[in-house]
C-alpha cells in the first residue's frame, strides 16, 4: 500500500501552549492523522506560546489538509502557515542558464561578443559543421513537448506541461552535464509540430521527444529522423524500452531462465508498449503477446491501427485471442504499461512459476506490488517506494551524452540494446537479486557506462 511520500511534504507553522507536553501532542495528533513526521524545529520561545515549525510527509493534498485540521483542533493550538514543499522547490523554475567564459571586462566582453564574436560566425558560415564544435550545439538538447500526455495526468497542454520538461532538463544536467531546455509547443497538430522542431535543430545536438500522445508521437518522430541530422529520441518509448529491456535481462539471471524459452505479455501498446515490444524482439524471445483495452492483439482484429497491425504481424505466434487474463495464463514474463489495477492476483498465480512482474503504470501500478510478490519471483514497478524502481533516468542521460560526445546525426536500435546491457551491466554476478535486478538512479556509474556504449555503438562523425 502507499505510504506517505516527499511528494507531499508540507511544513506546518503552529503555535502552541508552552507545557511540557506540547511537543507531544503535536507529534501524537500528527501520527494519529497517518502523517510521518520527517523534522520539528522550535523557532520562537515566549513565556505564553511557543512556536513550532513541523514537516511531515503526507499521501494525497488531501491527506495534508487533514494533517492541518487535526492540528488545529488542539487546544490552544493555532496553525499560523503551511508551506507545501514540493512547490517551493518550483517557485521560479528548476533551471538557469550561466555561462562558461568570464565577462569581467572589456577584454572579456571583445572575445565573447562583440567584435570577436564575428569571427566565429563567418567561420560557422563557411563551414556549417563548426557549429558542433564552437556553439552550445556540442553539448545541448531540446526536450520538445505539445503538453498531450504528461504522467498520468494526460492532455495538460504546453503551460502546465513545463514543470515536468524542466525537471526533465535537470536530470540531463546532474547526471550526464548535458545541457537541456524545455521546449513546450503550443500546438498539438502534427505538421506545426514537425515543422517547428525542424526550424529550430540547428541549434541543438539532439531532440529528445516527450510526453506526445500515441499514435501521433510514432509519425513525429519517424519523420524527424529522415528529416533531420541529429538524433531524435522518444523517451516514453525508447527510454522505457532500455530499462525495461536492462530489468529482464538482469531478472532473467534471477529465475535462471533463457528469454528465448519465455512468453512475454506486454499490457499497453501504446508508445511505451510498443517501443518494448520492438526492442525485446531484437533479443529473440520465445513470443511475445500485446494487450490493450479491447484484449489480446491478433492478426484477426478489426479494429487495428497501423501501429497494431504491425505488432500483431511480428508477435503472438499462436494468434491467441482473448483478455489479459487469457494472455498471462502459463506466461513467464508480464510487462504493464497501462493502467492500475488490472492485473489480479489471481492473473499472477495463473503464470509459469519463477514469474516476472514489471507493473509499471504511474502511480497505481497494474497490480498490488505486495500482492504480485506472493505469487512472481520477480517483481518491479515504476515507483521509488518499492525495489527494483524501473526509471527513464537510467537510460536517457547516459544516452545523449553517448550520442552527443559521438557526434551522432542517429540513433538505432543497435545502440539501445548497447545501453540496455550497459545498465544491465552496472548490476553484476554478485549483487544481482529478486529485490535488486537495476542500479539505483544515483548510482554514478550508470550514466557514464551507457554513454561510453552508446559511443561505441555508434557511426561516429569525427571533428
Amino acid at each position: 500500500m502507499p505510504v506517505p511520500g516527499p511528494g507531499y511534504s508540507i511544513t506546518v507553522r503552529v503555535e502552541a501552549p508552552p507545557s511540557a507536553s506540547a511537543a507531544g501532542d503535536l507529534a501524537g495528533a500528527i501520527g494519529r492523522a497517518g502523517g510521518v513526521i520527517t523534522a520539528f524545529d522550535v523557532v520562537e520561545s515566549h513565556a505564553d506560546r511557543i512556536v513550532v515549525d513541523i514537516t511531515c510527509n503526507a499521501l494525497s493534498s488531501d491527506h495534508a489538509q487533514e494533517v492541518q485540521d487535526v492540528l488545529e483542533s488542539l487546544p490552544g493550538v493555532r496553525v499560523r502557515k503551511v508551506s507545501d514543499r514540493t512547490f517551493l522547490v518550483h517557485l521560479g523554475g528548476k533551471i538557469e542558464v550561466a555561462s562558461k567564459v568570464a565577462l569581467a571586462n572589456r577584454d572579456d566582453l571583445s572575445r565573447a561578443y562583440t567584435p570577436g564574436v564575428a569571427r566565429v560566425c563567418t567561420a560557422i558560415a563557411e563551414n556549417p559543421e563548426d557549429a558542433r564544435r564552437l556553439t552550445v550545439k556540442r553539448n545541448s538538447v531540446a526536450v520538445v513537448t505539445d503538453g498531450s500526455a504528461v504522467l498520468g495526468l494526460g492532455n495538460i497542454g504546453p503551460a502546465a506541461s513545463l514543470p515536468v520538461m524542466e525537471g526533465k532538463a535537470a536530470l540531463f544536467k546532474k547526471f550526464a552535464g548535458v545541457n537541456a531546455w524545455p521546449v513546450c509547443l503550443d500546438t498539438q497538430d502534427t505538421e506545426e509540430i514537425i515543422r517547428t522542431v525542424e526550424l529550430m535543430a540547428p541549434v541543438y545536438g539532439g531532440i529528445n521527444l516527450e510526453d506526445i500522445a500515441a499514435p501521433r508521437c510514432f509519425e513525429i518522430e519517424a519523420r524527424l529522423r529522415e528529416k533531420l541530422d541529429i538524433p531524435v529520441f522518444h523517451d516514453d518509448q525508447h527510454g522505457t524500452a532500455i530499462v525495461v529491456l536492462a530489468a529482464l535481462r538482469n531478472a532473467l539471471r534471477v529465475v535462471d531462465k533463457d528469454l528465448s524459452e519465455c512468453r512475454v505479455v506486454v499490457c499497453g501498446v501504446g508508445a511505451a508498449g510498443s517501443a518494448i515490444i520492438r526492442l525485446l524482439q531484437h533479443k529473440h524471445p520465445g513470443d511475445i503477446v500485446a494487450v490493450d483495452v479491447d484484449g489480446i492483439v491478433h492478426r484477426e482484429r478489426g479494429d487495428a491501427d497501423a501501429n497494431l497491425r504491425s505488432i500483431a504481424e511480428t508477435t503472438n505466434s499462436d494468434n491467441r485471442t482473448g483478455s489479459l487474463s487469457d494472455a498471462v495464463k502459463g506466461a513467464d514474463v508480464f510487462i504493464g504499461v497501462s493502467a492500475p489495477n488490472l492485473l489480479s492476483a489471481e492473473d499472477a498465480a495463473a503464470m509459469n512459476p519463477g514469474g516476472i512482474v514489471f507493473a509499471l503504470a504511474n502511480p497505481d501500478p497494474e497490480i498490488d506490488p505486495l500482492e504480485a510478490q506472493k505469487h512472481a519471483k520477480v517483481v518491479a514497478t515504476g515507483r521509488s517506494d518499492y525495489p527494483n524502481q524501473i526509471n527513464n533516468v537510467l537510460a536517457f542521460p547516459g544516452v545523449f551524452r553517448g550520442l552527443l560526445d559521438a557526434h551522432a546525426r542517429e540513433i538505432t536500435d543497435e545502440m539501445m540494446v548497447a545501453a540496455a546491457n550497459a545498465v544491465a551491466d552496472v548490476v553484476d554476478g554478485e549483487r544481482v537479486n529478486a529485490s535488486f535486478i537495476v542500479p539505483s538512479v544515483f548510482d554514478s556509474t550508470v550514466a557514464p557506462a551507457v554513454a561510453e556504449a552508446v559511443r561505441k555503438a555508434s557511426p561516429a562523425v569525427e571533428d
